[in-house]
């Protein structure tokens, strides 16, 4: 069997809900491997044809969304006219609850999210699309090889024009920190650890904040262009920042508190989102 592969097709940055963690980002590098008969022209499939159909399935049914386990035992979804609203327990006691539109969700068929079960659920999808030689597809998502501290948060952008605007979608972001321009690893393992696996939410969309069986819980709510959304967690998940969770706001907020609690050096910020993008500020 003939075969052609593109590696790095696309990035996938999505939030996940994890049976352990609760609501985790995560940002996967998408590798497609297709196998069948040569075409007329000679090829399995054109290039151009892997990045314009595969890519475009890729982004549209799995990109920026909230990863849901399907057979996740206790997993409760309700319709409410045009959004669905979902309940995942977690921990023993805990649970995340989301409710907006569908499109912000995707279902993966299995007991978990894992770069496994969902390359498996792109390989499902990209088969009826693509053309009768294709006779098989391999996918395979994996994260950037990095040496240096990174972090994975969720987050929703209320005042954005895209699929950023979704209250869960997320990212695994490397941090770089220079202190008098030199690196500073500790500080990028502080700033590592400070932002395991957290939801930075904005402070200005923090609803409400409760306690219930004996945990606190925040809720956050906003209405966007593609409709309304809002969500639920353990407070002790959530970072609160007073600005929008951009990238460019993020490191300027690290930068700052750099300054404040490590005051008599200069600081330069290097803050991603997700792979090979981000955003630089200095204190």
């Amino acid at each position: 069997m003939n075969r052609l592969f593109v590696d790095r097709l696309t990035i996938v940055d999505c939030a996940l809900l994890d049976a352990q963690r609760g609501l985790l980002g995560e940002s996967w590098l998408c590798d497609v491997e297709l196998g069948g008969d040569l075409d007329r022209q000679g090829m399995v499939l054109d290039f151009a044809d892997v990045k314009r159909t595969v890519k475009r399935i890729v982004d549209a049914a799995f990109d920026h969304k909230l990863l849901v386990p399907v057979r996740h035992p206790g997993l409760a979804v309700a319709p409410r006219a045009e959004r669905l609203r979902l309940r995942f327990p977690y921990d023993a006691g805990r649970w995340v609850a989301h409710e907006g539109p569908a499109d912000a969700l995707c279902f993966v068929d299995a007991d978990a999210v894992t770069a496994h079960t969902v390359a498996a659920a792109i390989e499902d999808a990209l088969r009826p699309a693509l053309p009768e030689n294709v006779r098989d597809v391999h996918v395979r998502l994996r994260n950037e090889e990095s040496a240096g501290a990174h972090y994975r948060y969720s987050h929703g952008l209320r005042q954005h024009v895209g699929n950023c605007q979704r209250i869960a979608h997320g990212h695994r972001s490397r941090i770089e920190i220079l202190r008098d321009g030199a690196r500073a690893p500790e500080l990028e393992a502080e700033w590592a650890a400070r932002w395991h696996d957290v939801y930075i939410g904005t402070r200005g969309d923090l609803a409400a904040t409760r306690d219930e069986a004996g945990q606190t819980l925040h809720c956050f709510r906003y209405v966007a262009a593609q409709g309304a959304f809002e969500l639920e967690l353990p407070a002790e998940r959530c970072y609160l920042v007073d600005c929008d969770s951009t990238v460019e706001q993020l490191a300027a907020h690290v930068a700052r508190r750099l300054a404040a609690e490590h005051p008599g050096a200069r600081y330069r910020v290097r803050a991603y989102e997700g792979v090979d993008k981000g955003a630089v500020a200095e204190s």
